[in-house]
């Protein structure tokens, strides 16, 4: 039966019944009447961030750990476009969070109200709508509710993306009738497949090959199709290569892995990919990072297969045998149940021997080096030591990104996650606290430069005041040491302007907030560090000073395809010569 209520309150009860548990944000005036509902119906929990950016980074994060949708809310004007990369972030990771934004009474549109951000000016809505699947502004109180749920299937529908809803200050307020709805009356849940003479088709290829291999992506994680791509590699015993933001969706410690291919990848992937006749991809768009900067080794002589529920990206940097589109683990499923019937397969001879000839670490020295200032690959190695195999370690955009692609073990599915869309410094340092509320049985870690932290540190301090016990292990190099490093293995030389001459001593900022801070510059002090840190109930920076000189074991790969690019190759030759 339709009841009356102000259209926020109804907005409200639909989230609940979305199972929204958390809202990130931070407050302005034309978001009162938000936190008035949020107060007096008392179920969902408001996080209060620092930054606008960092609780959009906070929603993405718990979007990505639960793989529902999560709700971000911040004010007009500036409030808005403090979220712009945030929600950039999210389009770029196809992630589904809902933004709301307040928005100056109707009354006062064209006024020059303090921070009216509607069509008069500095339009949110505009702003917003190239980074979103959908952005609107609630132009009636009778339509909030309707647009809403279109919100939430928009965003929740075949490829999963950020949605806006812009609300006027006074319509938030308006009563009007409304019926509660279930979410799977408006957004029933729908695993798109392949078409089956497809499906068919990939298993005949996929059985008949001499040497297949899949390519695993982001999509994967996604989908929520680890299983799904795990029953698949072991029945065909095909290796499995994932790209860097799909690390994780297959167990790094399983006998068919390859590792990651690509930015921070490994070895093993590169080699193997030399001489692989058919080549599975399941999603992934192939850009850059995942592609090694485009490589030819990813052209497969005998087929070359790619699932994905955006038909856009099916052929868009590879040329496609087949393109299966369709949702990875249902596709995925298919494809196992229609491969022929026969004896088990074996591994390939070829994967055996790569697996004795061609060591899975690059920089084996440098992963048990005792020096101080340490060596980041040694800092990987204690990391992943101490971390349990369910923690979510969250990692940043730089030099964080190729040691822990290529030098952290992710064992199981969905517990490493890499902001590589848009690929935005700090992401990991606000992220992970929204990824712990959204686990909080399991540890969480974020991986980071001092650089990095230094954009997104404030946030600290929402997890102090949380009670959430998160680590940040941060990486002091004491400035952007990957764009330093880069330019001197691209050009022989770097412009001078990337290193701090004072160091951001992130421990004593920490201390600052009310968390716990540690400076470390040996092994022994990292380990008791990591062990107090996991152990603890307080959220706890690490400050590792490392020796800039090391370099991470892909940085030179990328480097030459930068000098490449450019026309000027003097980059040395092995990487990882550190």
């Amino acid at each position: 039966m339709a009841t009356d209520a102000p259209l926020i309150h109804q907005l409200l009860e639909q989230l609940e019944l979305e199972g929204v548990t958390h809202v990130f944000g931070v407050p302005g005036g034309p978001l009162s009447a938000l936190f008035e509902a949020l107060k007096a119906r008392g179920r969902m929990r408001f996080v209060l961030a620092r930054h606008e950016a960092g609780a959009a980074f906070m929603a993405n994060a718990h979007a990505r750990v639960r793989g529902e949708p999560a709700v971000c809310c911040v004010t007009s004007g500036p409030g808005a476009t403090n979220a712009l990369t945030g929600v950039a972030s999210a389009h770029a990771d196809s992630l589904p969070v809902l933004y709301l934004t307040g928005q100056v009474a109707t009354g006062m549109f064209g006024l020059g109200a303090i921070q009216e951000s509607t069509w008069h000016g500095v339009d949110v809505v505009e702003i917003l709508r190239p980074v979103t699947k959908l952005s609107a502004m609630v132009v009636t109180a009778q339509m909030g509710m309707r647009m809403l749920r279109h919100a939430l299937r928009t965003a929740t529908t075949g490829r999963p993306g950020p949605v806006h809803l812009n609300i006027p200050a006074d319509l938030a307020r308006v009563k009007v009738p409304y019926e509660v709805r279930e979410p799977a009356s408006y957004r029933p849940p729908c695993l798109s497949m392949a078409r089956a003479e497809d499906i068919e088709q990939a298993a005949r290829l996929l059985a008949g090959a001499r040497r297949p291999t899949l390519f695993a992506g982001h999509g994967v994680a996604l989908a929520r199709a680890e299983a799904a791509l795990l029953r698949l590699a072991e029945r065909l015993q095909a290796p499995v290569v994932t790209s860097p933001k799909g690390k994780s969706v297959f167990p790094e410690d399983h006998p068919l892995s390859l590792g990651v291919f690509g930015m921070g990848g490994h070895a093993r992937s590169d080699r193997y990919l030399e001489d692989d006749d058919v080549i599975l991809v399941i999603g992934s768009s192939l850009g850059e990072f995942a592609s090694s900067a485009w490589s030819q080794r990813l052209r497969a002589p005998g087929a070359f297969l790619q699932i994905d529920v955006d038909p856009l990206q099916l052929g868009k940097n590879y040329p496609v045998t087949l393109g299966l589109v369709g949702d990875a683990r249902a596709t995925l499923d298919a494809i196992t149940e229609a491969l022929p019937p026969g004896p088990p397969r074996t591994a390939p001879e070829a994967l055996v021997n790569l697996t004795r000839e061609v060591p899975r670490w690059e920089q084996a020295e440098q992963r048990v080096s005792e020096a101080s200032p340490l060596s980041p690959p040694r800092v990987i190695t204690e990391l992943r030591a101490a971390l349990p195999d369910d923690g979510l370690l969250f990692v940043d955009t730089g030099n964080s990104n190729l040691w822990a692609g290529h030098h952290f073990e992710a064992r199981r599915p969905g517990t490493y996650f890499s902001d590589m869309g848009l690929a935005a410094m700090g992401s990991a340092v606000a992220g992970v606290i929204g990824a712990a509320l959204a686990a909080p049985r399991r540890r969480a870690v974020a991986l980071t430069g001092d650089a990095a932290f230094a954009m997104h540190g404030f946030e600290v301090h929402t997890a102090v005041e949380l009670g959430v016990p998160v680590t940040w292990v941060v990486l002091d190099n004491a400035g952007h040491g990957m764009i330093q490093q880069g330019e001197q293995l691209a050009f022989g030389g770097d412009a001078g302007f990337y290193g701090f001459r004072h160091r951001i001593d992130a421990a004593a900022v920490a201390r600052g907030f009310g968390a716990v801070g540690v400076e470390v510059d040996d092994v022994p002090s990292l380990r008791a560090a990591l062990r107090q840190a996991l152990a603890g109930d307080r959220p706890t920076v690490i400050n590792v000073r490392v020796d800039p000189t090391v370099m991470a074991p892909t940085l030179a790969r990328r480097a030459r395809a930068v000098a490449e690019f450019f026309g000027t190759d003097r980059s040395p030759g092995p990487a990882g010569a550190a």
